[in-house]
């Protein structure tokens, strides 16, 4: 499922205008962004966690070249599925 088809969704599921769904969406994942780029973890029960993960720079080697590089550190996005969604989806 891409965000059109979640707005999509939503509007069907709720009985709203497409334009209200995506303005919904948007505000969701727009302060989702904005709390990560804060550094606060934001929690959904039932689905799971994002953080920002910190990684240290280090020396790392261009495979082509074999020449040894200096990766700087950087900060990613980070998401940990939640137990109850794991369960859900893991069943056979």
């Amino acid at each position: 499922m891409n965000k059109s088809q979640l707005i999509e969704a939503l509007a069907k599921e709720e009985n709203l205008a497409i334009k209200k769904a995506e303005d919904v969406v948007n505000t969701v994942f727009g302060d989702l962004e904005k709390a990560l780029i804060r550094g606060e973890r934001v929690e959904v029960r039932g689905l799971g966690s994002f953080k920002v993960k910190t990684y240290d720079g280090y020396k790392g080697r261009n495979p082509k070249t074999g020449e040894v590089i200096e990766v700087a550190p950087k900060k990613l996005p980070f998401f940990k599925v939640g137990k109850e969604l794991k369960e859900r989806v893991d069943v056979d």
